[in-house]
């Protein structure tokens, strides 16, 4: 007598009855893994150096993300002989303005944003002031933890500065200008650690 053989196909749907019976559900092979991974949180891709330089001079501007300050790259158009004190306020100014702008779409998907607003505006040293002292239209006590610590982690990354990791900043005349430092604390910690600060008044 010949032996009947069940059907492959045939013996799932047996199986899967046999399963339930015994208390065990049948599952099913998934076939949706989920949506495409999203970017990576603060990660850009990198730009090309040709492209930046096209642009302008390299720069970098700190902005927020996550619960810390990240550079990003930026360039800036400063004209050919600028004397050096001029150099100092235009690059501050156009770095200030970077600040201020709202991040490309590219930024906000990673996580970018900036507390830096619109308006301010930066000039040179008044009578009696350090010669690399930058006065601010709005005065830096009046600025949030946030901004404050974005414009003395920009300022004194770039040629606005002396490039020792610190910035003088003041408000408006006569208020006495503070040499800030831009930390590792505050770059890590922006919102509860400000800048440490000194005053930088030659009086």
């Amino acid at each position: 007598m010949k032996r009947r053989r069940v059907r492959p196909l045939l013996a799932l749907p047996l199986l899967a009855g046999l399963l339930t019976g015994c208390g065990i559900r049948a599952t099913e092979v998934p076939t949706d893994f989920g949506p495409a991974p999203s970017r990576v949180r603060c990660s850009l891709a990198e730009p090309e150096v040709t492209t930046q330089t096209a642009r302008g001079v390299p720069v970098r501007v700190f902005l927020l993300c996550g619960s810390s300050l990240v550079a990003v790259d930026r360039a800036l158009r400063v004209p050919d002989g600028t004397t050096d004190s001029g150099r100092r306020v235009l690059v501050a100014q156009g770095l200030l303005d970077e600040l201020a702008e709202s991040p490309s779409a590219a930024e906000k998907e990673a996580g970018y944003s900036t507390d830096v607003r619109g308006g301010m505006k930066v000039s040179g040293p008044a009578p009696g002031d350090a010669d690399d002292t930058l006065r601010l239209s709005t005065s830096p006590g009046a600025l949030t933890s946030y901004a404050l610590a974005q414009l003395v982690c920009t300022f004194s990354d770039s040629a606005a500065a002396e490039g020792d990791g610190s910035v003088v900043l003041g408000g408006p005349a006569p208020e006495r200008p503070r040499r800030y430092e831009c930390t590792d604390e505050v770059r890590s910690r922006p919102g509860s650690a400000e800048p440490p600060s000194a005053d930088a008044s030659n009086s």
